[in-house]
């Protein structure tokens, strides 16, 4: 069984091949993701305009691609997956439209998945483990504990009340006047700062539940960084405690979503692109191991925006018999 997975959500242009195998590494044939990084750089950010115009211009050919390095046919196919949300409207369309065209060309399948169920069920295309278990999905625009019992069955634990992880790193990293994407940077920088010069806060420390917030911590640093001018040592030391910070306070926030959950669970997963940072999964994986959990984070490969994972959610829901019909409407929002 072999499904195409298409991501358009945000700033990667992605096409994949996966296969419905008991051997992981023989599950993703092809996986191509075309960052749109120079395009969004002179901005300092993601401009939804700009993204839209660019999976337009790409995608046909970052399909072909996929199917190239797969080693298989477009007729072979079984089903075709595609985000249908949530995420930024433009590209979801361009995503979506060329889905639906595929889909009426071939006969085939059509399968909507939601981007955000596309992160929660990664640990399974990577490491295969079984319902229920622990999510932490942290990434640019969304960040929040999900207990996931199933495909399409999730219990909120508790979410982000003001800015995503992700958003916080990016908009740090902007007022130090580091290129985008700030959160890879503020990691690399980080690696010659001092994570204990510069005292930040933990937001919702102590506070019941498991809700988290990285406003006050984003305008604790903006403070610090306007008293002064920020030399070499100083940006790094700064990456370095804001990193410190967000890596606590996640650490802090996991140990009352453990306690929270009400299935029995042996895995304690982290996923999204705040997942490939590597200070905050070792804080992760000591919460993990202090409370009996096996900690998984899938490769850094699969934590970004990726269409592999999309068209994973596809083939689970396609084995479910979980199809979707050519009248879905693309999501900007679209809740877990």
């Amino acid at each position: 069984m072999k499904l195409l997975g298409i991501e358009t959500s945000c700033d990667e242009t992605s096409a994949s091949v996966v296969q419905d195998s008991t051997d992981l590494s023989a599950r993703i044939l092809s996986n191509v993701v075309l960052s749109q990084i120079e395009e969004h750089e002179p901005y300092g950010g993601v401009v939804p305009e700009i993204a839209a115009r660019a999976h337009l211009h790409y995608l046909q050919n970052i399909i072909k691609q996929a199917i190239i390095e797969a080693k298989t046919t477009l007729e072979e196919l079984d089903a075709i997956a595609v985000t249908g949300g949530p995420g930024l409207i433009g590209g979801v369309l361009v995503g979506v439209m060329m889905a639906k065209a595929l889909t009426m060309a071939l006969q085939k399948p059509f399968i909507a998945v939601n981007h955000l169920e596309g992160h929660a069920l990664t640990p399974r295309l990577s490491h295969d483990i079984k319902f229920p278990y622990l999510l932490l999905l942290a990434s640019g625009g969304h960040c929040q504990f999900l207990e996931v019992l199933g495909v399409g069955q999730y219990k909120r634990l508790g979410t982000t009340i003001d800015d995503a992880a992700g958003e916080a790193f990016d908009k740090v990293a902007k007022l130090m006047n580091i290129d985008y994407p700030g959160g890879p940077a503020m990691e690399r920088l980080a690696k010659t700062g001092n994570p204990d010069r510069f005292s930040l806060p933990r937001p919702l420390k102590g506070r019941e539940g498991c809700d988290l917030s990285f406003s006050g911590l984003k305008t604790a640093a903006r403070v610090l960084i306007q008293k002064q001018e920020m030399s070499t040592q100083d940006t790094a030391d700064m990456c370095a405690s804001f990193q410190k910070a967000v890596a606590e306070s996640l650490a802090e926030r996991a140990e009352h979503a453990i306690k929270m959950t009400s299935s029995e669970i042996t895995h304690f997963v982290v996923s999204g692109g705040v997942a490939a940072n590597q200070t905050i999964r070792h804080y992760l994986q000591e919460i993990a191991t202090a409370n009996n959990l096996e900690f998984i984070a899938p490769p850094l490969k699969l934590c970004t925006d990726n269409a592999a994972m999309i068209a994973w959610v596809g083939l689970e829901k396609f084995k479910l018999g979980q199809i979707d019909d050519l009248s879905f409407a693309p999501r900007p929002r679209w809740p877990l």
